[in-house]
């Protein structure tokens, strides 16, 4: 891994030769790693090591960026040339004022040296267990198990440099059976605390329980929504709106809603990245310290997240939740917490008269983000409760829901959470019963 000494240099070369107003440097380095595996033996083991660096170079106003995978110095030259040509030949943008001035930030990104250090042996005896167990059981396996470790630079012209160590691991897995499937997952920033036994033994007890699975008619139905699936949603709930630019832009399910009852009054959600149950950076991409922001606040709106640009506009300070330049999508939520209940999963299923269990959502997109209307599947082990017992195994339904009508009817929230991987970063979850959720299809598996 590049050392931070040489980072510095790095940086400070291209302090020196830009002629930009201003200019900003982001660097990324890191390693993955991966272990696949499919029919109970593995078929891909790989390890990318690679490097990433951008310019983003303002002059009078017009901002032009430029990357390289090449850390050489002609290579940095023609870059911050390449940035600073980009500027001249862009139009000027009134709404941008500087880049962020230099404040200490607290905390650190989760790094385990034991995690960057792990062998693709120690992943293979991981990947052993769980096909093991899936034999056992007369199921076949399949998966990843991947491992990161990545390094995050970040400075510009008015003294600010920034530099954070992180890995992260994650393994995922289903079991599958000729009329069935289950899936179970683990995400941290520590490989060696994942536990793939557990892991194997949930996503074969999920198979072999949803086996002959039963055919469901499509309807309203209650849901008990497990992490997977509620982290899925939170997620998309946040790319709809929790970002000052798509409120800026009245795109935003938020727009004339803020200080109002959007969801149920027990429904608190809130990005934290300083938190130890999610893996965050302490700053974002333009090196300004990270805040808690609260998002909805017990069911009602009551914040964005903001970059150095959205935040000059509406005239407060950014909340560390900048992306890299250029950037369209503006500032994100990507440490998103849903918090926990009072309940138990236990007593969810306990509680339940009738009621459809989900473990994941599968191929899920937004229709309509103002409404929040999202569709998609469920998958890998969905299941019907009856008189507070799991029945049987049904067949995959697809749904049509409102995630705010949703989050309006959750009548239990689980005290347990569990760290998810999304596709906006991570979203730490509880488990939710849910009433009234729209079944709008069926399948066949």
């Amino acid at each position: 891994m590049i050392a931070d000494s040489s980072i510095e240099k790095i940086f400070d070369f291209i302090m020196r030769l830009s002629k930009a107003d201003q200019t900003e440097a982001l660097l990324f380095a890191g390693s993955s790693s991966l272990t696949r595996f499919a029919n109970n033996r593995i078929h891909q083991n790989m390890n990318e090591e690679g490097v990433r660096l951008s310019i983003r170079a303002i002059v009078v106003g017009q901002t032009g960026s430029a990357s390289t995978n090449d850390l050489s110095e002609d290579s940095i030259g023609r870059l911050v040339e390449a940035a600073n040509k980009m500027a001249k030949i862009s139009p000027k943008d009134p709404g941008f004022l500087t880049l962020p001035a230099p404040l200490a930030h607290t905390g650190s990104a989760p790094f385990s040296a034991r995690t960057a250090a792990f062998s693709p042996f120690e992943r293979a005896e991981g990947v052993k267990l769980m096909v093991e167990r899936a034999k056992e059981s007369s199921l076949v396996a399949a998966g990843a198990f991947a491992v990161q470790e990545a390094k995050i630079a970040v400075a510009n012209s008015l003294g600010l440099i920034k530099t954070a160590s992180l890995t992260d691991a994650k393994i995922s897995t289903v079991f599958t059976s000729k009329s069935s499937s289950g899936y179970a997952d683990a995400y941290g920033f520590a490989a060696e605390e994942l536990s793939p036994g557990r892991l194997a033994d949930q996503a074969a007890q999920k198979a072999w329980l949803s086996q002959d699975p039963a055919e469901l008619a499509p309807g309203r139905y209650t849901v008990i929504l497990e992490p997977a699936a509620v982290a899925d949603m939170i997620s998309h709930l946040a790319f709809c709106g929790f970002g000052a630019l798509s409120f800026q832009e009245k795109r935003s399910f938020l727009n004339d809603r803020m200080g109002k009852r959007i969801v149920g009054p027990n429904v608190t959600v809130y990005d934290d990245a300083l938190d130890d149950k999610t893996l965050g950076l302490p700053f974002d991409y333009e090196g300004v310290p990270k805040k808690r922001v609260v998002l909805i606040d017990k069911g009602v709106a009551s914040g964005l997240v903001y970059d150095s640009y959205t935040a000059t506009k509406d005239g407060v300070s950014s909340t560390g939740h900048g992306l890299p330049a250029p950037n369209p999508y503006g500032p994100q939520a990507q440490n998103l917490f849903l918090e926990g209940g009072d309940s138990s999963f236990a007593e969810m299923i306990s509680r339940a008269k009738r009621a459809i269990l989900v473990t994941r959502f599968h191929y899920t997109n937004i229709e309509d983000p103002l409404k929040t209307i999202m569709t998609g599947m469920t998958r890998d082990g969905t299941f019907l409760v009856e008189d507070g017992q799991i029945k049987q195994g049904i067949k995959n339904l697809r749904f049509t829901q409102s995630i705010l009508e949703a989050l309006s009817n959750v009548s239990s929230i689980s005290a347990e959470t569990e760290l998810k991987e999304t596709f906006l970063g991570c979203c730490t979850a509880p488990s939710l019963v849910v009433e009234d959720f729209n079944f709008t299809g069926k399948t066949e598996f």
